[in-house]
């Protein structure tokens, strides 16, 4: 194996993804606009959602119930009657409709436990999900407070205080921009090593390649890092410019140990693209196995299910991808701050599980080549 071929063939890579349009506004937009949009279109908890109130009782119960609904959870109670309720969210203008009962108060006080309707409209299926749990914590306060005061009962000498840590303002902002960048460091760097490959096989060149003094090995080495490279530049652009910079969002742990950790999955997941290339004969193949790869990596890897919530053998079964172990890693570095010494197994597992897909790829690749030959 000489060093030259290696550098040669990945300029070679370079150029041939600088030739490629399309290509290239899919990196930048993976790295910009996506990254910005889910960041920004996943809705905070509950924010500004319509509710409407009937108030059948009058009492002063009542009244602070509709006072505990203020912005920026909630925009302003409308009281309507009751003939007013199926309507106005028939036409979709209020996403809850509180019904207070006739002698609500004095039912409260006699210790009746009386019922209030709460109608949803879950059509807005994430506010509504939401708003549900905020809305029953809102009555239960008030309530809990009212009665409280009436009957003169002491104060409960414990005091529960919240520290959110790691996202003080429980922002999902935050993590929506981080992971869609840990995503999109995974999408690309498969996308563009199977393409490469692939592409060399639709224009020919791959016989060009056979006819010359190179090694498979060589050819695949060349692949890697120039893919890796384009990837690493773009992530470590988009984690200054758009996470840290557009998007405010704060990382608390050492930067260049993240960028290190993502070179080493990129060895793995560039690997991964190579073997998908192999097995695929054109892009549309390829793009149907990128689906069915992707998915699983995505959804079970940690990011947007808590590995704690999964069944036990499909968690089992996710500790040989190493989006697994990298998710982990990420999350721990940019939100918790974490240095070498906690994250080390993360690391050892990354380039152990590289290792073995760079292997097999390897072996697959000098398959292909031979039935090309």
């Amino acid at each position: 194996m000489r060093t030259a071929n290696i550098w040669n063939l990945g300029i070679k890579e370079l150029r041939s993804l600088a030739r490629d349009r399309m290509m290239l506004v899919l990196i930048v937009y993976a790295f910009t606009f996506a990254i910005y949009s889910a960041a920004t279109a996943m809705p905070e908890s509950l924010h500004n959602a319509s509710i409407a109130i009937v108030d059948e009782d009058g009492s002063a119960l009542s009244w602070r119930i509709v006072d505990a609904f203020q912005p920026p959870y909630f925009q302003r109670p409308a009281l309507i009657s009751p003939g007013q309720m199926d309507a106005r969210m028939n036409a979709g203008r209020d996403t809850f409709a509180l019904d207070i009962p006739p002698h609500f108060q004095r039912d409260v006080m006699a210790g009746r436990r009386p019922q209030i309707q709460l109608n949803v409209d879950a059509t807005q299926v994430r506010q509504a999900f939401t708003g549900n749990a905020y809305i029953q914590s809102i009555l239960n306060d008030e309530i809990a407070d009212f009665v409280r005061r009436r009957q003169s009962e002491p104060v409960s000498p414990i005091g529960l205080v919240l520290r959110a840590r790691f996202n003080p303002q429980l922002s999902e902002a935050w993590f929506g921009a981080v992971m869609e960048l840990i995503n999109n460091i995974t999408m690309l760097s498969i996308v563009l090593t199977g393409a490469a490959l692939i592409r060399e096989r639709e224009h020919g060149t791959v016989e060009h390649l056979l006819v010359m003094p190179v090694t498979p090995l060589e050819i695949m080495l060349s692949k890697v890092w120039s893919m890796a490279l384009v990837v690493l530049a773009a992530a470590a652009l988009s984690l200054f410019f758009i996470v840290r910079g557009l998007l405010a969002v704060p990382t608390h742990g050492s930067t260049l140990l993240f960028l290190c950790a993502v070179a080493l999955h990129l060895f793995a997941t560039t690997s991964m693209g190579i073997f998908l290339g192999t097995l695929a004969r054109s892009m549309p193949q390829f793009g149907l196995l990128i689906i069915l790869i992707l998915l699983p990596l995505q959804i079970l890897s940690g990011g947007m299910t808590p590995r704690e919530s999964m069944p036990a053998a499909v968690a089992d079964i996710m500790l040989a991808a190493p989006t697994t172990h990298f998710v982990s890693l990420a999350q721990a570095v940019l939100y918790r701050g974490a240095g070498m010494a906690t994250v080390w197994p993360q690391l050892a597992a990354i380039v152990a599980i590289g290792t073995v897909l760079f292997a097999a790829s390897l072996v697959r690749f000098r398959k292909t080549i031979a039935t090309m030959a």
